[in-house]
Parts: structure tokens; sequence; C-alpha cells
């Protein structure tokens, strides 16, 4: 597996610092983010996952521990928004550049306004996709909210 990828170069081109982690992919997995944090031994609510959404229509990403789920109602009002539905599997992949499994909101084909879940940023550290199934970057929660120019809210139920 390779370690480079659009979302490390990005990170890299930023300046953040961070970490890979690679595990072993589960593509039966029931909840991708949650088989991600047993395989490697982490806290779920530190494994974030990178989900797809519209707000209004409008292509967004969201980041949330892997443990949670998004309210679609948190979701549109952090972006002044009135309506908010999850992207289809294969308009995340199309908007993306990234499979299903794999997305990150690093070095994403188009980059599109993001929001990551408030309390992510208090913990020390956290995980999030590296670009392709199996690979997790570790990095500072807050350094991800700056190189992503994200909002951080409260979004999830």
């Amino acid at each position: 597996m390779s370690k480079t990828t659009r979302a490390t170069q990005a990170l890299d081109k930023a300046g953040v610092a961070f970490t890979t982690v690679t595990y072993d992919y589960d593509p039966n997995a029931d909840r991708i983010g949650l088989q991600a944090a047993e395989a490697i031994g982490e806290e779920p609510r530190r494994v974030l996952k990178t989900l797809m959404a519209e707000v209004d229509g409008k292509p967004v990403c969201v980041v949330v521990p892997s443990d949670r789920e998004v309210s679609m109602k948190k979701l549109a009002a952090a972006f002044g928004g009135k309506s908010a539905n999850m992207m289809k599997p294969a308009d995340a992949e199309r908007a993306t550049g990234y499979h299903v499994g794999g997305i990150s909101p690093f070095g994403q084909k188009k980059q599109v306004p993001t929001a990551i879940e408030v309390t992510a940023l208090d913990e020390p550290h956290v995980f999030i996709n590296g670009g392709q199934r199996g690979l997790q970057v570790r990095l500072d929660p807050k350094a991800a909210r700056d190189a992503l120019k994200a909002i951080a809210a409260p979004l999830v139920t």
C-alpha cells in the first residue's frame, strides 16, 4: 500500500505534521469508521469519518467521530442552510476523486466547504482517512481544521 496519496500530499503542502497508520480494510464492515478504530486499536471518538453531504443542494464535507451519527438539522444550521442530506456514494466518489471507504477531506478533486465536529477539537490527536482504504493519518485536530479551513460546530445527534 502506498502511503503517498493526494491527501498526504495536501497535508505536506499545508505544512501539517502527521503520521500514517495502515490497517486491514474490511469491505464488508457495517460501519467503516468503527472497523478502522478497532483495527488500529484506537478509541472510536478519535477516529473521524469523512462524509459527503449536501446542504440546500450544494456539496459539503463533514468530519465526525466514527461512533456518532450526523444530525441533518445541525449540519444544515452549521452552513446556514435549511436542509441537508447525505450524498449518494457514487456522487461522493465523483465529487472527491476517492473511493467510498477511502474518502479523505484532504486533497479532494474540488475542495468544498467542510465542517468538523467541535468536540473532536478537544482530543490530543485524531485519525482521519488518508485517501485510500486502509490508510489513516494521525494529526492534531486543530491542525486538521485549519488545513481544511473547516468550521467547527456541533454536528452529531
